[in-house]
């Protein structure tokens, strides 16, 4: 790909430059974990099940898990992303997590 001659103004190159040149962000997985609920499910034989996104830290199955503001302790189950299993997720990661010994009226959506 060239640049047009038809435009000689344009000093930023093509599109493809452009995009190649784009730094992704770090993944800030040092900081403590959190992350937002976004949806809370009951599933028959595996229990309640939040879905949301990891902003700060690394969520792993088998983890102990303090849910705020109702301050409830639990443990992580499982971990889902597109219904395939993972053993840890990171910032940016939408997942299902499935939560030991809490009811689904326990948590809200933005807990």
């Amino acid at each position: 790909v060239r640049p047009a001659p038809t435009m000689p103004w344009n000093e930023t190159g093509t599109l493809i430059e452009a995009l190649d040149a784009i730094i992704s962000p770090k993944r800030q997985i040092d900081k403590p974990l959190r992350m937002t609920v976004q949806q809370v499910f009951k599933v028959g034989g595996i229990g309640t099940v939040v879905v949301g996104r990891v902003s700060t830290g690394i969520l792993r199955t088998g983890m102990p898990l303090r849910i705020a503001p109702s301050n409830i302790l639990t443990e992580v189950k499982g971990l889902e992303k597109h219904h395939e299993a993972l053993l840890e997720a990171v910032p940016g990661d939408v997942v299902g997590v499935a939560l030991k010994n809490v009811a689904h009226t326990e948590v809200r959506r933005g807990h």
